[in-house]
C-alpha cells in the first residue's frame, strides 16, 4: 500500500528551491554532512523529520577492508556528498543572513521552530498531558508568527526553553550532548545543534518503543508461525515425518556410549574431563535432553541429506552459519592447545601474546573459504611457529629446538584432518559446552568450561548465545508438536508429560 506523501521540512523546501535555481540533479533527502564544533563531534549531524538516504557505502572514518577505494572511484557518491554539503551550508548561511538583516527576517526560523515543536511533541508519552500543553503554549505558532511580524521574536529565549525541555525528555545517554548545546551562543549554530540532538532523541524513542513492544511482537510471531505451519500440516498430514525421524535419531544417539579417542591427551594437555560431563549425563532420557541432542545433531547435518526436519527449514541457513563458526572455533582452540604444549606456561600466561596469536590465527583461517584446509594450515602452522619463536626470544626464554619446531609445525598441520585426535577432543568439548548452554544457560556453562576451551571463552559465549536464541524461538513455536512426537518415542515414565514448549 502506497504511503501518503510526507510534507517537506524547511530544509527540504530550501533544498528544492536551491536545486532548481542551480540546475542541480535531484537527490534524496540529505543528512547533515558537516559537523558543528562543540556538539558531539563523534556523531554525524542528522536532519530530524527527513528520511535518510542510503549511502552507496557506509560512512566510516576511513576505507574499510572491503572498500579500499577513494571517493574518486565512486563519482556519483562523491558528487552527491559535495552537493549535500553545499546545500546544507547554504541553508544555514541563508538563515544567518535572515536573522542578521535589519529588520530581521524570521521566516526560516519560524519553520524551524514549527518542526522542533512537532518533534518535541512526538517524544512525549500519551500520559504526559501537562508537558504537551506547556509545549503547545510556549511554541504557539500563531503567537510566534505575530511576534515575528512585529520584529520581537526572541530566538535565544525560545532556544533556551527548547533546551530545557530536551533536558527533561532526553535519555541519560544524551545529557552530555544537550549540555554542550547550552554553551553555544550563536543562534544559528544552536538551532543546528538542536536539530542534531533532536534527531538522536527521536531514534532513542523509536528504539524504546520497539523494545517495549518486543514481547508482544515476539508472541505474535510465535502464534503466526505456528498457525501457518498448522495450515500446511492440515493439508499434508505427513509433514512431520522428517521431524519425527530427527528426534528418533537423537534419542538413539543418547542411548549409545559417547565416542572416545585412544590417544586423548591427558590432564597435562589441558583437555581433562570436566564436571559438566556429569551434569549432562545422557541417562535417564528426558524430552529436554532428546531435543537438545537433536539440535546439536543439526550442526553436523550432511548438506546432501534432504531429510531436514520440517520444523527447522526456515532456520537451516542460520544453522549452517553456526556450524561454520563452530568448525572455525574447533580449529582455533586446537591450534592454541597444541601451541601451548610447546610454549610453556610463561608465554601462554601473557594475555597480550595469546590475544595476538588468536588474531593472527583467525586472520589466516579466512583462507579456508578459498583454499583446502590442509593447504591453509601449512601457512597457519608456519606463522604460529614464527610467533612463538619470536615471543620466546623477546622474553629472554630458550628458543625451541629444531626438532621441537618441526614437531610443532607437524602437529599443527595435522589439525586440518578431521580425524586428528586433538581436533576430535576439542570438537566434543565444544558440543558438550553447547549442550550445557541449552540445558543450563550460557552464563552458567561458562563457569565450568571443559578443558582446552578457556582461551576461546569470549568466542564460545557468542556462539552459545546465538545457538540458544535460535533453538529457544524454535521450541516456542513448535513445542507442542515436539511434545506429541516425544511421547511416542520415550517411555511414559521418562516423558512425564513434560511440555517442550515450556523448557
Amino acid at each position: 500500500r502506497a504511503l501518503p506523501a510526507r510534507p517537506q521540512t524547511p530544509l527540504g523546501r530550501w533544498r528544492t528551491s536551491f536545486l532548481a535555481a542551480h540546475n542541480a540533479p535531484s537527490l534524496p533527502s540529505p543528512d547533515f554532512i558537516s559537523k558543528m564544533p562543540g556538539v558531539e563531534e563523534d556523531v554525524p549531524l542528522k536532519e530530524p523529520g527527513v528520511a535518510e538516504s542510503r549511502p552507496c557505502k557506509p560512512e566510516t572514518s576511513g576505507p574499510t577492508q572491503e572498500d579500499k577505494s577513494s571517493p574518486e572511484d565512486h563519482p556519483s557518491c562523491s558528487l552527491e556528498g559535495r552537493v549535500k554539503e553545499t546545500i546544507h551550508n547554504a541553508f544555514w548561511d541563508h538563515l544567518k543572513e535572515q536573522l542578521l538583516a535589519a529588520p530581521p527576517d524570521f521566516s526560516c526560523a519560524l519553520e524551524l521552530l514549527k518542526e522542533i515543536k512537532e518533534i518535541l511533541l512526538s517524544l512525549l508519552l500519551p500520559r504526559q498531558n501537562r508537558l504537551r500543553s506547556e509545549i503547545e503554549e510556549a511554541l504557539d505558532m500563531d503567537l510566534l508568527k505575530k511576534e515575528a511580524e512585529h520584529g520581537t521574536l526572541n530566538v535565544p529565549h525560545l532556544s533556551k526553553y527548547i533546551l530545557n525541555m530536551m533536558t527533561l525528555l532526553c535519555a541519560p545517554v544524551r545529557d552530555e550532548a544537550v549540555q554542550k548545546l547550552e554553551n553555544i551562543t550563536d543562534p544559528v549554530r544552536l538551532l543546528r545543534g538542536i536539530f542534531q540532538v533532536l534527531g538522536l532523541m527521536k531514534m532513542d524513542m523509536v528504539n524504546y518503543t520497539i523494545q517495549s513492544l518486543q514481547p508482544q511482537l515476539q508472541e505474535h510471531s510465535i502464534q503466526y508461525e505456528r498457525a501457518k505451519f498448522q495450515e500446511l500440516l492440515n493439508k499434508q498430514p505427513r509433514l512431520l515425518d522428517h521431524t519425527t525421524k530427527w528426534l528418533a535419531q537423537a534419542a538413539a544417539d543418547l542411548s549409545m556410549p559417547p565416542p572416545s579417542c585412544p590417544d586423548t591427551p591427558n590432564s597435562s594437555s589441558g583437555v581433562s574431563s570436566s564436571p559438566s560431563e556429569a551434569a549432562i549425563s545422557p541417562e535417564p532420557l528426558s524430552p529436554a535432553m532428546v531435543l537438545s541432542q537433536g539440535f546439536l545433531n543439526l550442526l553436523l547435518w550432511d548438506p546432501e541429506d534432504e531429510e531436514f526436519p520440517e520444523t527447522l527449514l526456515m532456520d537451516r541457513a542460520w544453522l549452517q552459519e553456526l556450524e561454520a563458526q563452530l568448525n572455525q572455533l574447533t580449529i582455533l582452540a586446537s591450534v592454541l592447545l597444541v601451541a601451548s604444549s610447546f610454549s610453556g606456561s610463561v608465554l601462554f600466561g601473557s594475555p597480550q601474546f595469546v590475544d595476538k596469536l588468536k588474531r593472527t590465527t583467525k586472520a589466516l583461517m579466512e583462507e579456508f573459504n578459498s583454499r583446502p584446509e590442509e593447504e591453509a594450515m601449512v601457512t597457519v602452522s608456519e606463522r604460529v611457529s614464527q610467533e612463538i619463536h619470536q615471543s620466546l626470544k623477546n622474553m629472554g626464554l630458550a628458543a625451541l629446538s629444531s626438532d621441537n619446531t618441526a614437531s610443532l609445525i607437524g602437529q599443527l598441520q595435522n589439525v586440518a584432518k578431521k580425524e586428528n585426535c586433538v581436533r576430535s577432543v576439542i570438537d566434543q568439548r565444544i558440543h558438550l559446552f553447547l549442550k550445557c548452554c541449552l540445558v543450563l544457560g550460557v552464563q552458567r556453562s561458562l563457569l565450568d568450561l571443559p578443558g582446552g576451551l578457556t582461551l576461546i571463552e569470549a568466542e564460545l559465549a557468542e556462539l552459545g548465545q546465538k545457538f540458544v536464541n535460535l533453538t529457544h524461538h524454535n521450541q516456542q513455536v513448535f513445542g507442542p508438536y515436539y511434545t506429541e512426537i516425544l511421547k511416542t518415542l520415550l517411555p511414559p515414565a521418562q516423558a512425564l508429560e513434560t511440555e517442550v514448549e515450556s523448557l
